[in-house]
């Protein structure tokens, strides 16, 4: 497994807050594994957070636990904590500071870390990940992670799952100094880890990601419908959209 390092503060951290959840407008045709084709599919890359792990982790982390450390820290209520906080958040979207551990740090006084370990046992992998990650990984077929997520939260996540073994490299978007909801970020990837566009298929829960990837080319694309297994379905716009692993599992 070789892990991308550039030397520079990595990114990740309110990756996952839904402070508002919007189910899914119409039925979703959940695809079947006929619908892809694993004999012209080179790359694999995917998702950490929402797709691969349960994202109550991260949900309950940023709506619930850090408001309530704030709130002690700053003699507030809850409801005030939120107030004073969920506007930050939603400032920092679609950035790198959205991702940042360090930056979280910085600006709310906490040691954001820390309190990520305190609610560690809520880290879960999604059903059939394993098998699905034993079963698509062959000589001829790479296996990507690719992640949004800070070093630090990445270490606890990997730690806890013990994942890491799975895939052929690890590349949190940090490094190539973007996240992976830019559209440039997709050339950048390429270059530290060339992809044929065309034989590759992406697997995110994230829409502003997979619509990145779409106008970068990558040929197929696949949304997380439940990304979260206590909360609602998602809008997966005109993306296909799986439930778990097994609807896209190679023979």
């Amino acid at each position: 497994m070789r892990i991308i390092r550039a030397g520079q503060p990595r990114s990740t951290g309110v990756r996952g807050l839904t402070i508002e959840t919007s189910p899914i407008a119409e039925t979703q045709t959940a695809p079947s594994a006929a619908m892809v084709n694993w004999k012209d599919v080179c790359t694999v890359l995917l998702d950490m957070d929402g797709t691969l792990l349960d994202l109550h982790y991260d949900n309950h982390f940023w709506q619930v636990h850090v408001p309530q450390r704030f709130a002690e820290k700053n003699r507030l209520t809850i409801d005030e904590a939120k107030d004073e906080l969920f506007p930050r958040f939603r400032r920092a979207e679609g950035t790198l500071d959205w991702y940042c551990v360090d930056y979280w740090s910085r600006e709310l006084d906490l040691d954001i870390p820390l309190l990520k370990r305190e609610v560690a046992h809520l880290i879960a992998i999604r059903p059939h990940v394993v098998d699905f990650l034993d079963a698509v990984r062959r000589p001829e077929r790479r296996v990507v992670l690719v992640t949004n997520a800070h070093n630090k939260s990445l270490t606890l996540k990997l730690d806890r799952t013990e994942l890491s073994g799975k895939f052929d490299a690890i590349v949190c978007s940090h490094e190539l100094g973007m996240p992976k909801e830019h559209d440039r970020f997709w050339g950048r990837l390429q270059e530290t880890q060339p992809f044929d566009r065309g034989r590759t298929l992406l697997v995110d829960d994230s829409l502003p990601v997979l619509r990145s990837a779409r106008n970068y080319g990558i040929a197929q694309l696949f949304a997380v419908a439940n990304p979260d297994s206590r909360g609602p379905d998602k809008e997966v716009g005109d993306f296909p959209a799986i439930r778990s692993f097994l609807e896209i599992m190679p023979d």
